[in-house]
């Protein structure tokens, strides 16, 4: 897929364009937006998948984007529980075209800026998806096209759920996020520490600790609290909730550990 910004950088003008399009060599998918067609007797879906356009803009426009927060840890498989209408929102970072709204199909992108860290490509990976389907269907004389054979540049777990943490309470739900972290047994305590340290946000800082000490995987254990800056003073987050007595943030009552004598139960 192609923009008409990325074709006049080639040199081709609009007039150009338009005989390509009369010649069948580039067809229309909307306004100001191209892709070629697909060989005859070729399975082509009639919706856009959100895989096509996201390699798009990463490997062939030079947009710099990545898939992240929930949508990367769905894609990476920590979110199975979840909602289809939370996993239709295609959460991206980054730069990327005002057309990416326009396109048909299922998903909703929904695009932030880069503002979440110091270094802003920290945590992010090329992540290899969907191997096991790319080996099936790469049988001799397939007719079915595959567009896998580049890697979609994805925040690591790691980096996804402090994007996700980012989007509470307006776009994600402390529910939803709860699910994700009880499966996040596997993370990094070497990367998680960068980037928390790397964190601009005092917000997602003390959420990660709220959600790691309820859940307590093995990892957190690894991780010296002490090169964490928490900030000072508590910090308002949801309406009529609880002030967490270890991280000061305001959450929802069921994220409120047990009462230990000593804890500032007047807050």
């Amino acid at each position: 897929m192609i923009d008409t910004a990325w074709l006049r950088r080639q040199g081709i003008d609009s007039k150009s364009i338009h005989d390509y399009v009369a010649h069948g060599w580039l067809e229309r998918v909307i306004r100001g937006v191209y892709r070629r067609p697909l060989p005859k007797n070729t399975h082509q879906s009639t919706e856009t998948s959100w895989q096509i356009p996201l390699l798009s803009m990463q490997r062939i426009m030079g947009y710099d984007v990545h898939l992240g927060g929930g949508s990367a840890l769905d894609l990476q498989g920590h979110t199975h529980y979840l909602s289809l209408g939370y996993q239709s929102r295609i959460y991206l970072y980054g730069e990327a075209p005002s057309w990416l709204a326009r396109l048909p199909g299922q998903s909703k992108f929904i695009v932030q800026r880069r503002k979440l860290f110091e270094d802003h490509r920290i945590g992010i990976i090329d992540a290899d998806q969907n191997a096991k389907e790319q080996s099936e269907s790469d049988t001799e004389n397939s007719p079915e096209i595959n567009i896998w054979r580049w890697p979609l540049k994805v925040s690591s777990p790691e980096r996804a759920i402090m994007e996700a943490l980012d989007e509470l309470p307006r776009h994600a739900s402390f529910h939803n996020l709860d699910m994700i972290f009880e499966g996040l047994a596997n993370l990094r305590p070497k990367r998680l520490t960068e980037l928390l340290i790397d964190c601009r946000s005092i917000k997602v800082r003390r959420l990660f600790f709220v959600f790691a000490d309820k859940h307590d995987h093995a990892w957190l254990k690894h991780i010296d609290k002490t090169l964490i800056d928490f900030g000072s003073g508590p910090r308002a987050l949801v309406d009529g909730g609880k002030l967490h007595p270890t991280y000061r943030i305001y959450v929802p009552a069921e994220f409120i550990p047990p009462y230990k004598k000593g804890d500032d139960v007047d807050a």
